[in-house]
């Protein structure tokens, strides 16, 4: 894990996930609005961010975890650290992995581990590793994350 982190190369893709999200957000709010017979506006929009925004952040930051797409919003640190990093737990990798692309927490897979007999250690290392909870931005819509407001 001492190995540096790969940079975007030139041919790599780069997006931004608030850039590529307003196509998410449209695509809803077009679909809902079809199915109800006229525009739902704004709040379609909203709703959007309250039902599946952290559903979409994560799964772009497991892409830029794997080496897929490097997410400007995301740690350069952590680009490709899937290719580097946890050879000899690929499974449990997966498995903790598909468990945070639906939304379990770091307490959810302790939780599972423990429950099913599984060596806490290497539960441990990978979710030290994965740091989840810093990888939490906030949508265009919400206030900047409680960690980042400074007090007055």
């Amino acid at each position: 894990m001492n190995a540096c982190p790969p940079l975007p190369s030139a041919d790599m893709v780069m997006k931004s996930v608030h850039r590529e999200c307003i196509e998410e957000e449209n695509k809803y709010r077009w679909l809902e609005s079809e199915k109800a017979g006229y525009d739902l506006g704004e709040g379609c929009v909203y709703r959007w961010v309250k039902d599946h925004w952290t559903g979409y952040l994560r799964a772009r930051w497991v892409e830029h975890l794997q080496g897929r797409c490097f997410w400007i919003e995301l740690s350069g640190n952590d680009f490709g650290l899937l290719t580097r990093a946890f050879h000899n737990h690929a499974e449990l990798l997966d498995t903790i992995l598909n468990k945070l692309k639906t939304g379990a927490e770091n307490l959810d897979i302790i939780s599972w581990a423990i429950s099913n007999n599984i060596p806490i250690g290497p539960v441990y290392e990978i979710l030290e590793a994965l740091d989840v909870n810093s990888q939490r931005l906030s949508h265009r819509f919400e206030g900047p994350p409680r960690g980042n407001i400074s007090a007055a």
